[in-house]
């Protein structure tokens, strides 16, 4: 398998993405111990689900023996870049990367996203 930090590149922080991860977007009632939260995540193209599972839970579970996150889904796509201006004349393109969607189970919660 590869490195974990490899797989997982960094978080994708939006204000819809922030508020997904607060359970807002699943259930209306925030206060919710029950409530459904997903975190965006940037990951390597060539990496699978599996991979991003496994490398989630690796990361967020290190050093932990009781209260580990389980994975319940990982929903994937491929955002291309877009074309842009740079200047008058040139013509540039941002850069393409591969988005993750990681839905916990109910009731957990990621204290270190976006930190």
């Amino acid at each position: 398998m590869k490195n974990v930090h490899t797989i997982i590149l960094n978080p994708r922080i939006t204000e819809k993405t922030l508020r997904s991860s607060m359970g807002e977007l699943s259930n209306r009632n925030t206060n919710d111990s029950n409530a459904i939260r997903q975190y965006t995540f940037i990951v390597d193209r060539n990496a699978n689900k599996i991979e991003i599972k496994k490398a989630f839970e690796a990361i967020y579970n290190e050093g932990k023996k009781d209260n580990q996150l389980t994975v319940e889904k990982v929903h994937t796509s491929v955002v291309r870049g877009k074309a842009r201006r740079v200047g008058a004349k040139k013509k540039g393109k941002t850069s393409s990367y591969k988005k993750a969607v990681i839905t916990l189970a109910k009731g957990q919660i990621l204290e270190e996203y976006g930190v």
